[in-house]
Parts: C-alpha cells; sequence; structure tokens
C-alpha cells in the first residue's frame, strides 16, 4: 500500500492561499468598453473582486521627435519583453499638463529727444524750474535759474533793511532783517494783554455747606439761570478724592454774581443750607 507524503512546509501553502489572482483586462470590439477585473484583501483578510469598465478615445497628439522615439524603446528588467506603452497593471496615467509660454518682445520705443523723460503713472514730467519736458535735476537752464533767484532773494533783503527809512517794513517786523519781535520788546512798546483772564479777574463766589454728593455739572446746572459761567471747581480730598462740602463759582460778569449770592445764599440744597459769599483773593484770606 502506498504512503502519501505529508506537506510539512507551512509557508507554501500559505503562499498560495495569500496570493491573489492577476488582473484582467478585456475589451469588447462592438461598444468599445474596456472590464478591468483587480483583486485585493480586505479588512478581515478576504479576497475582494474589484470591476472596472471605462471606454477609451484616442486622441491624436503631436509630439516631439524625441518623445515618439522614447515611447517606442524597448523595455527591460521585470517588463522586458512586454510590448510599447505604459501597463496599466502596474502604471496610472496621469494627466498631461501643457504650459504655453508667450513670447516677450525686447524691443524699446525709441526716444525723439534723449533729455526728455518717460511718463509715469500717466502723467507727463514736467520741470518746476522752467516748466519743460523733463525731470528738474536734468534741467539744462538750473544754473541760469539759480543765479536770478539769489538776485532776487538780495532785492527782497535789501527792501526789508529799507523799511525804517521809508520802505515798508512786514507787519509785526521790529529787528534787523525782518525778524518778528513781540510787542513788549518792541521799542516804546509795553507788555501786551494776556488772551486768558486770571482767576482773580473773575467775580468769583464761594459755597459752602455744599454736600459732597454734589458735582461740578450740579453746580454748574445751580447756578447757570443767572449767567453765563467761566468755571467751577469743587475742592476734594486729595487722597480720597471726596469733596469737602466747598466750591467756586466764576460768571464772566459781575451783574450775575450779585444776582446769584442774593437768590441763593441761603437756600436749601440737598438737606443743606448754602453759605453763598465773594471769594476774597489768596492775598487778602485770613
Amino acid at each position: 500500500m502506498a504512503s502519501v507524503k505529508p506537506n510539512t512546509n507551512w509557508a507554501e501553502d500559505d503562499i498560495e492561499a495569500d496570493e491573489l489572482p492577476q488582473t484582467t483586462e478585456t475589451t469588447d470590439p462592438a461598444t468599445g468598453i474596456t472590464t478591468i477585473i483587480t483583486w485585493k484583501l480586505d479588512e478581515m483578510d478576504r479576497k475582494v473582486k474589484v470591476t472596472r469598465r471605462i471606454k477609451r478615445r484616442v486622441q491624436t497628439q503631436v509630439v516631439s521627435h524625441s518623445v515618439a522615439e522614447r515611447k517606442g524603446w524597448a523595455k527591460f528588467g521585470l517588463d522586458k519583453g512586454k510590448p510599447s506603452g505604459p501597463d496599466r497593471k502596474t502604471t496610472i496615467i496621469g494627466e498631461n499638463l501643457h504650459f504655453r509660454i508667450a513670447p516677450v518682445s525686447k524691443a524699446e520705443p525709441e526716444q525723439a529727444d534723449p533729455v526728455a523723460a518717460k511718463p509715469t503713472g500717466g502723467k507727463a514730467v514736467v520741470c518746476r524750474l522752467c516748466q519743460g519736458g523733463h525731470f528738474t535735476a536734468k534741467c539744462p537752464y538750473k544754473e541760469q535759474l539759480a543765479v536770478i533767484d539769489n538776485m532776487n532773494g538780495d532785492d527782497m533783503d535789501e527792501e526789508a533793511d529799507l523799511g525804517g527809512a521809508g520802505g515798508l517794513a512786514p507787519k509785526g517786523a521790529g529787528g534787523a532783517g525782518g525778524k518778528y519781535v513781540p510787542p513788549g520788546q518792541r521799542a516804546g512798546g509795553g507788555a501786551g494783554e494776556s488772551m486768558f483772564r486770571n482767576r482773580d479777574d473773575l467775580p468769583t463766589l464761594r459755597i459752602t455747606s455744599l454736600s459732597v454728593d454734589a458735582e461740578e455739572d450740579d453746580v454748574r446746572d445751580l447756578f447757570a439761570k443767572f449767567g453765563r459761567i467761566a468755571r467751577v471747581s469743587v475742592v476734594r480730598d486729595r487722597d480720597t478724592r471726596i469733596s469737602k462740602g466747598l466750591a467756586f463759582v466764576s460768571f464772566e460778569e459781575k451783574k450775575s454774581a450779585e444776582e446769584a449770592i442774593k437768590v441763593m445764599n441761603g437756600r436749601g440744597y440737598d438737606s443743606l443750607i448754602l453759605n453763598v459769599a465773594w471769594s476774597q483773593p489768596r492775598g487778602d484770606r485770613a
């Protein structure tokens, strides 16, 4: 009786089991549809058949001689002996991208006048000296015009120096060379008038017994009916910034301040009796 030799090479059995069938490709002559069947393994190591049907269109393209010759070269290595062209099993054909480079003209327009400047930004270049069609730095009359400007400047200086001898001096000029001299420093001139009035010059009222909750706007609204108010100041503590119950109100006119004293002195405001009187200058305070 013949004995059967057991197969002890388990590695060969695993290779045969894991080996996938070859990819097949068939074309239907009637429809021109090509059917491509491929195999792959899924996550459970099971064989999965993938079928794709495509229809190819023949496209004629003109290429260079070097590209045409390269497509007819004999293959080598593992693809030796196979027909020319890419192998669909191992090669994926991408899309051909064609770039067309536009020709660049190197010719530059000729200039009739070498001194004339090119327009920049659609605006013509105008010389500031002679109003010509060129840059100011390239003006051919630059030196002559500079001499004329210097002569005009000397004439103006002479006219300014003759201001005290019958010439017309500029307004406010009291020194040599047409320099401005303040009115207080001119010959025979006194101190000029200040554009701001001193606080002691304004009719100012001193309000005491004022509520600590009163702000500047509250005091202004309280005295605004008597006339125009120049300033309102509420005295506060330097550290806590809390009101000390003291305020000063300066009016533009003395009549308004007198009327405010008559009406507001002894009047109740926020559960307190206001005390309104004239504010004494700093030197006369006790």
